[in-house]
C-alpha cells in the first residue's frame, strides 16, 4: 500500500476527495463548506448546478476562488481565502449566519476531521498537546445540516483517523453521514430513529482492495451488496 500512495500527490489525493464530494449536492441545495480542503468541492461542480455555498462569516453564494490577477479583499471565506460570487449572491453578518446553521436551513455541510468513528461521532477540532481555540461555527454546523459529509486524509502520519471510537473531544455525537477519503467513501447506518449501525463501505478507488482499506482503517465496517469504484 506504500507504493499506492506513493503514485499520489497531495493535489491528487485533495481532487479526487472534493470531486467525489461535489457528487453529493442536489439543485437548489444551500450547502455550508468548512475551511481548508472542503473549499476546494466548488472547483468541481458542474456549472449548470444551482448549489448555493454558504460561508459561516456571511456569504451565501460563493465561487471559485478569485484569479490572482483581479483579487477583491473585500470578498473571503472562512478560511480568509479570496473567493468570487455567485449570480444572487448576498452578504450579512456572522449572527444571521449562525441562525441559518443552527435553524435547519442547509441542506448539507462538508468539513474536515481529525476522527470520526463508526457511531458518526466526530471531532475535528481538538489536537493533544497544541494549543486549540475551540471548534470554532462546526458544532452548529453539524447538528443544524440536513446531512454531514465529512472529507479527510484517510490517515494522518500513518495514524487511521476513522476509528471504532472517538479518544479526541468531540464536536458532534451521532451526526456524520458521509466520510470520503481518497481511499473510499463510507456511508454511516443510521436508522429511522437515528441509532447508528455503524459503517458501510459504498465505493472503493480502484487503486486499493478491500483488504487495504480494512488494513488501514480502525472501525468495523460491512461491505454494501452495491460496492463500486470511486472515480479518480
Amino acid at each position: 500500500m506504500l507504493n499506492t500512495m506513493e503514485m499520489l500527490s497531495k493535489e491528487k489525493i485533495r481532487e479526487i476527495i472534493a470531486k467525489r464530494a461535489a457528487k453529493e449536492f442536489s439543485e437548489g441545495d444551500v450547502v455550508t463548506l468548512g475551511i481548508g480542503l472542503p473549499t476546494e468541492v466548488t472547483k468541481y461542480l458542474p456549472e449548470s448546478m444551482n448549489v448555493m455555498f454558504q460561508s459561516e462569516n456571511g456569504l451565501l453564494g460563493v465561487g471559485k476562488n478569485q484569479s490572482k490577477e483581479n483579487i477583491d479583499p473585500r470578498v473571503i471565506n472562512a478560511g480568509g481565502g479570496y473567493v468570487e460570487t455567485k449570480k444572487g449572491a448576498c452578504f450579512y453578518d456572522s449572527q444571521m449566519a449562525f441562525i441559518m446553521m443552527r435553524g435547519g436551513h442547509i441542506d448539507a455541510t462538508v468539513l474536515g476531521a481529525l476522527q470520526v468513528d463508526g457511531e458518526g461521532n466526530l471531532a475535528n477540532w481538538s489536537i493533544p498537546n497544541k494549543f486549540t481555540p475551540g471548534m470554532g461555527g462546526a458544532m452548529d454546523l453539524v447538528v443544524g445540516a440536513k446531512k454531514v459529509i465529512v472529507v479527510m486524509e484517510h490517515t494522518s502520519k500513518g495514524e487511521t483517523k476513522i476509528v471504532e471510537k472517538c479518544n479526541l473531544p468531540l464536536t458532534a455525537s451521532h451526526e456524520v453521514n458521509l466520510i470520503i477519503t481518497e481511499r473510499c467513501v463510507f456511508r454511516v447506518d443510521f436508522d429511522k430513529a437515528h441509532n447508528s449501525h455503524g459503517l458501510i463501505l459504498e465505493e472503493i478507488n480502484p487503486m486499493f482492495t478491500v483488504d487495504d482499506i480494512k488494513s488501514c482503517t480502525g472501525a468495523s465496517f460491512r461491505i454494501s451488496a452495491n460496492l463500486k469504484e470511486m472515480e479518480i
